[in-house]
């Protein structure tokens, strides 16, 4: 009678002892991509870059995948690498003057602090669509050049 309760403590040993852990998921596969970004306003003020790899969350408050904010440090042009995962991508960025930490409009919504996006595209009288700022991330060693910032 007093067998029982050690032959079960050793066979659920066993069921432990032989179920094989599970492999931690994959971390999806990035390649560095290198953002390179002239003709700075203030070599002073932070540069928000808001990367974004869904057009239905293009320029949605809170919806991008990846924020970075990079000070200039004295310098006019920065070069910015960041880990994007294969597919297609658009970054919107803009840069805070006056260091209130959010991008100043006028009374009609338009930004008064300096914006650009990927592919440098300049819009006019709406926001730009993701597809005209996207780029496809297929390898290493691409580069994404952005010199024509939008300042009303």
């Amino acid at each position: 009678m007093n067998a029982l309760p050690l032959v079960s403590l050793l066979l659920g040993s066993l069921a432990l002892g032989s179920a094989v852990p599970a492999a931690p998921p994959a971390a999806p596969a990035t390649e560095t991509v290198t953002v390179v970004v002239s003709s700075l306003a203030s070599t002073s003020s932070i540069v928000k870059l808001n990367f974004y790899n869904s057009p239905d969350k293009f320029l949605k408050d809170g919806q991008m995948a990846i924020r970075m904010v990079v000070r200039p440090d004295g310098k006019s042009t920065l070069s910015i690498p960041v880990a994007l995962a294969p597919g297609e991508w658009a970054v919107a960025l803009s840069q805070d003057l006056n260091n209130n930490d959010k991008l100043d409009k006028n009374f009609l919504g338009i930004p008064t602090e300096p914006f650009a996006f990927s592919n440098n595209v300049k819009p006019r009288l709406s926001a730009p669509r993701f597809e005209e700022c996207k780029f496809t991330v297929t390898g290493p060693g691409q580069v994404v050049t952005i010199n024509d910032w939008n300042d009303f």
